[in-house]
């Protein structure tokens, strides 16, 4: 269905609950390294809880290798507060990429810059920052899964 990418993720609940969402989904976990925690912690599997081996992930060893296996034509959209396009703004296709930033920094901006285009945001109030990593993959994909099956029906 969609591919969900994690660049350099830290908080092991946050990608446990990304993964379970990715499982519900039929979705592609991509875990862009480095990690801010191991694999086996078990944070991240109570979070993801027992199925985290049913989950669907490609693990990448850098952003360069990310980047540079996913050029266009492959669609990515790029989630950051950075932006005024929202997101339910954008058209979802099957198989596009949803590529979300480090809990504490975001999306390098260098990245953010060359792909301005692609970038999308989740308007909220000016008083939060920002939202939880997990909440706001959901947010975003389920959007995506709305979308496409709207144009099933």
């Amino acid at each position: 269905m969609f591919n969900v990418v994690l660049i350099e993720p830290e908080i092991p609940p946050n990608t446990g609950n990304i993964a379970r969402l990715c499982l519900a989904t039929k979705s592609r976990l991509h875990l862009v390294k480095p990690l801010g925690f191991s694999v086996d912690d078990r944070r991240l599997r109570r979070a993801g809880m027992d199925y985290w081996h049913q989950v669907d992930i490609q693990y990448w060893k850098s952003f360069a290798e990310f980047e540079a296996a996913t050029q266009p034509p492959i669609r990515r959209f790029l989630l950051t507060t950075k932006s005024g396009r929202r997101y339910w703004d954008a058209k979802f296709h099957e198989g596009d990429y949803l590529v979300f930033g480090r809990e504490t920094k975001g999306l390098p901006e260098h990245f953010l810059l060359v792909h301005a285009d692609n970038c999308l945001t989740i308007p909220m109030a000016p008083e939060a920052r920002s939202l939880n990593l997990a909440t706001a993959v959901a947010v975003v994909l389920f959007e995506g899964v709305r979308q496409l099956h709207q144009h099933c029906d």
